[in-house]
């Protein structure tokens, strides 16, 4: 693991809020949130439920507007982009890994990795791909559709798809939570090999502590605030920041 950050933040939040419904159900999920996430570094957030995690990565990765404040992705303020920018910003530059796979049924593995560069209209890099697929065991299921795989191995076509376009972040939305423990420990694994190895960025909302383990900076988030900021902990330092 990373023990110290890059000086390059590759997502920034500044004097961040989100607030929901108005009048009486008016709810803040993030109260004035500024923080820095680094490249080439695994972060997670971790926080109770309606902490507002989910709202945060949500909103730094561009799938939700927010209520005032600006976020920027590498140097682009995305607060300013236009619908039709931020749908490009987000095809390019921001790998997504959902809890649900979100492969395509009807294609298999190879199609499912390459779909966001075929829809971006991108050549295929072939030695990247090669590299990608060899790095997550991927060579003998390349021509298998989802219902033929495993849920640890459409993870793994799903980081795979993550990855192609050489993402300046993956956002990561607790991606093993449909997994059995083996399968979670593989694709935690992978996540972690994709910063050490392939120079990538990572950020994770878990609810998870042992996934949270994985990285190498877990932020705690509680009423829509960041209470901890914690490098290097073990699980059970991060089950007293939870408590």
């Amino acid at each position: 693991m990373n023990t110290s950050p890059s000086t390059t933040p590759v997502v920034r939040l500044s004097h961040v809020s989100k607030i929901y419904g108005s009048g009486d159900t008016q709810v803040s999920a993030l109260n004035n949130v500024s923080v820095d996430f680094y490249s080439g570094e695994f972060t997670a957030i971790m926080g109770p439920s309606g902490s507002g995690k989910s709202t945060m990565m949500h909103i730094l990765a561009g799938l939700d507007s927010l209520t005032s404040g600006t976020v920027f992705i590498e140097n682009t303020d995305i607060t300013a982009l236009k619908d039709s920018q931020l749908t490009k910003l987000r095809r390019d530059r921001i790998g997504f890994v959902f809890q649900s796979f979100n492969l395509i049924p009807t294609l298999d593995a190879q199609a499912n990795i390459l779909l966001p560069l075929e829809l971006a209209g991108q050549k295929v890099d072939e030695d990247w791909f090669k590299l990608i697929v060899s790095s997550l065991g991927l060579e003998q299921r390349l021509s298998h559709r989802p219902s033929e795989l495993s849920g640890g191995q459409q993870q793994r076509v799903a980081v795979a798809r993550a990855l192609m376009s050489r993402p300046a972040v993956i956002v990561a939305d607790e991606p093993t939570g449909n997994l059995d423990s083996h399968s979670s420990k593989e694709v935690l694994g992978l996540l972690r090999r994709a910063v050490n190895e392939l120079d990538q960025s990572v950020i994770m909302v878990t609810h998870d502590v042992h996934a949270a383990s994985y990285a190498d900076r877990v932020l705690v988030v509680r009423d829509g605030a960041i209470v901890s900021d914690l490098r290097g902990a073990s699980e059970d330092e991060l089950n007293a920041a939870l408590r």
